[in-house]
């Protein structure tokens, strides 16, 4: 089972909770990243169902955690090759001073969310970075092209004038992976003066999993950051590889390009890269290989959570 959560709280002493969370999760054989700072927790685990059931009441029992939201997919192999608790100095870096726990927009249910984004007065945003947005994402929703999700106040601020109009209120509806960055951008967007602003609760995933895709607006697949690499409707696993040099979605388009080398590069990211560079990602690619083989893990392969 995997397991993807967050909570935007108030932790005084990180380093004294990230220990006990570590060693807790090490011992049930749990596996994946989580990012504790003052402003909460967020991350992604993988193990069984008791073991993360255990996990979790540890996670629900620091504070303001107690009313946690997990949601919880099936996987048939362990995506995820080591266990991480990290300290940062956000859990999903933006940049900005702003305090979800104070400020936030109006959470709006999946089920609810359809109506609200076919409305032609409402300004759908997609807050994810634009590899993310390359494999899925709503139907009519505007994609800021950014590269980090540090990008996006600087983004929104260019663009506000010719997107909200001078001296409208209008109606904006935003949505990421887990909910994280939306809660982070509506309280961003409040705090910029912006009062009509909601947010998909529980993400693009908790849509994924509660609305038949028949009646889905969503078109594609959602990129997720742990092996699967994406998800469709159901949460099943996609059909998306990931290049091992940049980390970016590679769909059969990506994979027949020239430029692509299991392992190594993709269209993406080669001349980005020297072939120094991808020399060392081709010797990381022949020791995740021989590792396989010998049925071993390579620690090399971890995808480091940046979503929830």
């Amino acid at each position: 089972m995997v397991a993807a959560l967050y909570r935007f709280t108030h932790f005084a002493n990180c380093q004294g909770l990230r220990e006990p969370l570590e060693r807790l999760c090490r011992g049930l054989g749990i596996r994946g990243t989580l990012l504790l700072a003052s402003e909460g927790i967020n991350g992604t685990i993988a193990g069984t169902g008791e073991a993360l059931a255990t996990a979790l009441d540890h996670i629900r029992g620091l504070p303001g955690c107690g009313d946690l939201e997990v949601k919880l997919s099936s996987t048939t192999g362990m995506p995820f090759h080591r266990m991480k608790v990290r300290v940062k100095r956000e859990i999903v870096t933006m940049g900005e001073p702003v305090d979800p726990v104070k400020i936030v927009g109006t959470y709006v249910a999946p089920e609810d969310w359809n109506q609200l984004i076919a409305d032609p007065d409402t300004i759908v945003i997609d807050t994810r970075n634009d590899y993310e947005v390359s494999v899925g994402t709503f139907a009519g929703a505007i994609n800021p092209n950014t590269a980090s999700f540090r990008d996006f106040p600087a983004w929104f601020r260019s663009v506000r004038d010719d997107l909200l109009g001078r001296g409208r209120q209008p109606r904006v509806a935003m949505f990421c992976t887990g909910g994280i960055r939306c809660e982070k951008s509506t309280a961003f967007l409040r705090q910029e003066g912006v009062e009509d602003v909601h947010h998909l609760s529980g993400g693009i995933l908790k849509y994924l999993e509660v609305v038949p895709e028949e009646a889905s607006l969503w078109r594609g697949e959602c990129f997720v950051f742990d092996e699967r690499v994406t998800v469709g409707h159901g949460l099943e696993r996609g059909t998306y590889q990931l290049c091992r040099a940049c980390r970016r979605p590679l769909g059969k388009h990506d994979l027949a390009s020239p430029l692509y080398e299991e392992g190594a590069s993709c269209g993406a990211c080669h001349s980005q890269r020297s072939e120094q560079q991808r020399a060392s990602y081709r010797e990381r690619h022949r020791q995740e290989v021989l590792a396989s083989q010998r049925g071993h893990s390579h620690v090399g392969r971890q995808s480091e959570t940046g979503e929830g």
